[in-house]
C-alpha cells in the first residue's frame, strides 16, 4: 500500500510540473518598445530602423513586428517618443533587445548631410543589455534613449560614424524631470545627479524647454550649464516619483 501512494504522489506531481510548465509557456507577454532622443547639436540625425529583436533568457529570439524605416532622432526630444516596434513574447526573462540598421544612416550638420558609417550594427544589430522579468497579464514598454550627441564620431577628415549610445528604461518604473530656462534659444544642457552620484544629462531645445526621462525614484540635484558668458544654476532636493513627471518649473540663468 505505502508503494502504491509513494507511486501516486509521483504521479501526481508529476502531473502538476508538466502542467505548470504548458501554462508557462502558453503565456503570451505583450512587449512594446518605444524611441526617444536627447536633443544634440546637429540640424538632424537619421537612423535606418530595420528590425528589432528580443533575446529570451532561453536564447530563443522573438522577430517584434517592427515600423521600419528612417527616423529622424530629433523629432524625438524632450518627452516625445515613438513606437517603433511590438509584439508578443513567451519567454518570462528578457536578457537583451537587439537593434538592426540598414545602411542609409546620415547626419545634418551646418544644413549639410553627411552618411554615418555603422561598423558593425547592419550585420549583427545593435545588441542592449536589459535583464527584465515579466509578469502575466502586464504590458510591458521598454525606452530606449538614444543619445545622438554621443552616438556620432567626427573622424576629423569631414566624415562620421554612428556608434550608438542608447539607455534602455522600463517606463514603469521610473519618472522624469521637466523645466524650461529662462533665455531661450540659449545653448545649454541639464545634468541630473541622484542621491549615490549616478548622472543622467540632456540638451536644452531650442524653445528652452528639457525634459530628463527615465530617472530611478528618489532624490535628485539639477545642473543647467549654458554657454558663457551665462554661470551654471543648480537646483536641489528635487523628488522624482515612479510614473509621473517633476516640473522644477523655470530655471532663471
Amino acid at each position: 500500500m505505502k508503494k502504491i501512494n509513494v507511486i501516486l504522489c509521483l504521479i501526481i506531481f508529476s502531473a502538476t510540473m508538466n502542467a505548470c510548465k504548458k501554462d508557462e509557456a502558453s503565456t503570451t507577454y505583450t512587449y512594446n518598445v518605444k524611441m526617444t532622443d536627447g536633443p544634440g547639436p546637429y540640424n538632424a540625425v537619421y537612423i535606418d530602423l530595420q528590425g528589432v529583436e528580443v533575446i529570451g533568457s532561453d536564447g530563443s529570439t522573438v522577430l517584434l513586428n517592427v515600423h521600419s524605416g528612417i527616423y529622424n532622432l530629433l523629432n524625438f526630444s524632450n518627452g516625445v517618443d515613438t513606437l517603433i516596434a511590438t509584439g508578443g513574447l513567451n519567454v518570462a526573462t528578457v536578457q537583451q533587445i537587439r537593434l538592426i540598421l540598414g545602411t542609409n544612416n546620415s547626419v545634418v550638420v551646418n544644413n549639410v548631410s553627411y552618411p554615418l558609417s555603422t561598423p558593425s550594427a547592419d550585420q549583427t544589430g545593435l545588441k542592449l543589455q536589459v535583464h527584465q522579468t515579466l509578469q502575466a497579464g502586464v504590458a510591458y514598454t521598454v525606452l530606449l534613449d538614444f543619445d545622438a550627441n554621443k552616438s556620432i564620431v567626427e573622424t576629423g577628415s569631414g566624415t562620421y560614424k554612428l556608434k550608438p549610445v542608447i539607455r534602455t528604461v522600463e517606463t514603469a518604473i521610473s519618472g522624469s524631470i521637466k523645466g524650461k530656462i529662462s533665455v531661450a534659444g540659449t545653448l545649454a544642457y541639464v545634468t541630473a545627479t541622484s542621491a549615490s552620484n549616478v548622472t543622467y544629462s540632456s540638451h536644452v531645445a531650442t524653445t528652452g524647454d528639457f525634459m530628463l526621462m527615465g530617472l530611478p525614484a528618489g532624490v535628485y540635484s539639477l545642473t543647467v550649464t549654458p554657454l558663457l558668458p551665462l554661470m551654471p544654476v543648480t537646483k536641489t532636493n528635487i523628488n522624482v516619483t515612479t510614473s509621473l513627471t517633476t516640473d522644477i518649473g523655470v530655471v532663471v540663468l
